[in-house]
């Protein structure tokens, strides 16, 4: 089952959500921040990066940093840029990428579902980032992202999306980046009610994107539980703000990975030592897609294909997958890349970015990039569903979800 709940949200004004609504807090630098910002002093970035209202270098640090992000928050409260809604509403939020559409529900989502797993993961969290988010929320006492969740879709919900679909949304714009989103305000009870009513009856939901978001709210609502003598378990801070795609609209691209040496080889060694589970052929450009159980890698302005070898192939749902065949028979044994959630020889670019910038990358400050095939939406659920977890950054999703959207307060 899972238990969803309608919320008071706050959301900006429809002709001010285009400029106010960002991308979420984690896709960019500080530094790419400022820049998207200049000119438009409304960005929602102000509030989940609020350190671009300094100098780099020069922006507070800690509590003291996400204070600013809560004064901030307030400030849009007050003069108009985020108004709370008059009824308990659900949301329906649709994105459009080119061809590609997906709607998702809007919701509070139990804390206590989460922590029992009947909310499933898929990932480890790194605890600097969870200490980071809790601090955000708990300072700024509100969901100001929410975490992107998924449910296997059976089609017993298609005509009360239908039905909410056809009034005209609340919110619609294109963002910079030229894809389209819209929203629709849900107060109409009976609605309300079937959505409740088919949420509480599937198996599970997974989490999509947004690990660190979940498990940070969870944490809140352990520090706020212990600090409420009168704690009822009804309180807003044990719910978290979602939204809820169904799992065959959603779109993962792949998740590349840049190294910044060869630890030691030349070019040659370097050849020479991945043949041992790798056929490596030159081609002119990646395919797009990457085909399953293939890579391509970039090293000194060349592109090659590397197939992997029948006998490191698994079917395991986690060993099987591309990224853990990379990192167990390359970037361990051969470049020495033990750990790629903490080791600094290694970085992640996400498959929005393309293949050029994986060539950007290595003319600058890396020296091999390895282009990976997606991960499947199947495979995700599979490893979900088994307990496991996959590698470090092994999906990245598209269309990202726009923060400013809604937001939610915990009080």
């Amino acid at each position: 089952m899972a238990l969803i709940k309608p919320f008071r949200g706050y959301r900006p004004p429809e002709n001010l959500a285009h400029k106010i609504t960002s991308p979420p807090y984690d896709v960019m630098t500080s530094d790419e921040a400022r820049k998207m910002v200049q000119g438009n002093n409304d960005s929602f970035l102000r509030i989940i990066k609020p350190e671009i209202d300094f100098n780099s270098g020069e922006e507070p640090l800690g509590d003291d940093l996400h204070n600013h992000g809560k004064n901030n928050l307030l400030d849009y409260i007050e003069k108009g840029n985020l108004v709370q809604d008059t009824n308990f509403c659900f949301y329906l939020y649709q994105i459009t990428m080119g061809n590609h559409t997906q709607t998702g529900i809007m919701a509070a989502v139990s804390i206590e579902e989460y922590n029992q797993g009947l909310i499933k993961k898929h990932e480890f969290t790194r605890p600097e980032k969870e200490d980071d988010r809790t601090r955000h929320i708990d300072i700024t006492n509100a969901n100001t992202g929410p975490v992107f969740l998924t449910y296997r879709n059976d089609g017993k919900l298609k005509n009360v999306i239908l039905e909410i679909l056809n009034s005209h949304p609340d919110i619609s714009f294109t963002a910079d980046d030229a894809t389209f989103h819209a929203l629709w305000k849900v107060e109409n009870k009976i609605q309300i009610e079937r959505l409740i009513d088919y949420f509480q009856v599937i198996p599970a939901l997974y989490i999509a994107d947004g690990h660190h978001r979940a498990a940070s709210a969870a944490r809140v609502q352990k520090i706020r539980e212990e600090a409420n003598p009168n704690h009822s378990g009804y309180e807003p801070y044990n719910y978290f703000l979602s939204v809820i795609f169904p799992h065959d609209e959603m779109q993962i691209l792949d998740y590349n990975r840049v190294a910044k040496d060869l630890n030691g080889f030349t070019e040659e060694q370097f050849h020479e030592s991945i043949n041992k589970n790798f056929d490596i052929i030159p081609i002119p450009y990646p395919p797009s897609p990457i085909p399953k159980n293939n890579y391509s890698m970039h090293i000194n302005g060349k592109w090659y294909q590397l197939d992997t070898k029948t006998h490191v192939k698994s079917d395991d749902p986690v060993e099987g997958l591309e990224a853990s065949i990379l990192q167990k028979y390359l970037l361990t044994p051969i470049l020495d890349i033990d750990d790629p959630r903490t080791n600094k020889r290694i970085d992640f670019v996400g498959g929005i970015r393309g293949m050029v910038e994986l060539e950007r990358r290595c003319e600058i400050d890396c020296q091999v990039a390895f282009a990976l095939p997606p991960v499947s939406i199947e495979q995700l659920l599979s490893v979900a569903d088994s307990g496991q977890v996959m590698p470090p950054k092994s999906t990245w999703f598209e269309p990202k979800l726009r923060s400013g959207m809604v937001v939610r307060l915990l009080d």
